[in-house]
């Protein structure tokens, strides 16, 4: 699909979100209910029993997309305010897929040592977090750089009572279990037999090693560019809790006899003659934006006729690995629930959801939307569609019950099920 910059910019003009109100106000007794004197009570009440801020303020379904501009879609540190069209699209999509209310809150300052330039103080951010909490059901950090979005994260996920979800971590990770859990369908293979490279030791590297070892995989090696991760080597921080030792010394090395190949690091790091040195049916997972680490087609060109699956970032090869699959889904679950937090159980339950959908049969209006009369699942259809709206009902509730089997949920999820079914009906119509 072939964009102008004209196009882009007629788009973005004047922003992509705004607000709207979701109670009447049309007459005088409206707005002595929406401010003074009706509002007084509302205050008294959440003053006397806080959960009620819940039931009379926003806070249930809105959640604040919080980034400090260091690491901008693969575009590198461009700071708060370039990070604002970034964080309304996150919020289109909170809106349009998950029917969650996001707002954007890009936060300057809160570099090392007051400077405007230069990396990230994490503890800047946990106190701006924490002082705007109040309003929000839940925060999803973005485009914060590593290693300060770890501490931010497991700090704030700590410290507040509300889920914290930082996608660029766990969104990707989230997708990638489910591609890998439907790997292991089609191919026959066990998820704990599996060997699987994950190279790119960033924190969406590092979290999917960590959520792949959670759904039970044992054989997990990770690489950055200097090679696989190992006590030999001199590592600090997440890279030292994910070193192992194999006797490898490059990816290439590691990669000989590797079921799965996960990227989220460079293009074209990855050879055909590698490729080639992969276990029977493998799986190669080549997610760097814009270019993979491998084409499709040189993936073709190593294996020839050789059973295979190829997944990719982009939207023009098949099986995508699109966070839109995860986050406005994971949100909806853990706000309906009034979650604590978003735990492992339920980013495993979320993946687990999306890869069960995508073996189910497709329905025509998914088929005719994408202009592909023959999706069914198998090596070329592994995850849902972004537009499938199977994708509301059954992501939250895996998750939702999750939360409740796991004690983060707040709520009661009596007819959960079916409150979410009749909610997708009413959230279709902005589609039509």
């Amino acid at each position: 699909m072939e964009l102008t910059r004209e196009e882009i910019f007629e788009y973005h003009k004047g922003g992509k979100v705004g607000t709207d109100l979701t109670a009447p106000f049309k007459s005088l007794k409206d707005l002595c209910l929406a401010y003074t004197p009706g509002v007084a009570q509302a205050v008294l009440e959440i003053a006397e029993h806080p959960k009620t801020v819940f039931d009379y303020t926003a806070k249930k379904n809105l959640v604040g997309v919080v980034s400090d501009g260091t690491a901008i879609l693969g575009l590198g540190d461009r700071g708060a305010s370039a990070s604002i069209p970034v964080m309304e699209g996150k919020a289109v999509l909170f809106k349009a897929f998950g029917d969650v209310d996001g707002w954007p809150i890009p936060l300057n300052c809160v570099r090392k040592n007051g400077l405007s330039e230069g990396p990230t103080d994490p503890q800047r951010i946990i106190d701006a977090v924490c002082a705007i909490a109040p309003m929000y059901g839940g925060i999803n950090l973005e485009d914060i750089a590593a290693p300060a979005c770890f501490e931010i994260e497991d700090k704030l996920d700590e410290m507040l009572d509300i889920p914290v979800f930082h996608d660029d971590q766990w969104g990707t990770a989230v997708i990638t279990l489910a591609a890998v859990l439907n790997y292991c369908v089609l191919s026959e293979k066990k998820i704990k037999n599996l060997k699987i490279i994950v190279n790119g030791a960033g924190a969406a590297g590092i979290r999917i090693a960590q959520m792949i070892k959670a759904a039970g995989a044992t054989n997990v090696i990770m690489c950055d560019s200097k090679g696989p991760l190992s006590t030999s080597r001199e590592l600090t921080g997440k890279k030292l809790e994910m070193a192992v030792d194999t006797g490898a010394t490059t990816m290439q090395e590691a990669l000989v006899g590797a079921d799965v190949f996960v990227g989220v690091s460079i293009a074209n790091c990855l050879s055909k003659e590698a490729v080639a040195t992969m276990a029977y049916y493998p799986a190669i997972m080549a997610m760097a934006n814009p270019d993979p680490e491998i084409s499709p087609a040189d993936v073709k060109l190593a294996l020839g006729d050789k059973p295979y699956i190829i997944a990719t970032g982009r939207s023009d090869y098949p099986n995508q690995v699109n966070n839109v699959l995860g986050f406005p889904y994971l949100f909806r679950g853990a706000l309906d629930a009034e979650a604590t937090t978003i735990n492992t159980e339920m980013k495993v339950a979320a993946a687990q959801a999306l890869a069960e959908l995508a073996r189910e049969e497709v329905p025509q209006y998914v088929k005719d939307l994408y202009n592909e009369p023959n999706i069914t699942f198998s090596n070329e259809y592994i995850l849902p569609k972004p537009f499938d709206p199977r994708l509301f009902e059954v992501v939250p509730y895996a998750v939702a019950m999750a939360a409740a089997k796991t004690g983060a949920a707040r709520v009661p999820l009596t007819n959960y099920k079916a409150e979410l079914a009749e909610r997708n009906k009413k959230r279709m119509k902005l589609f039509e």
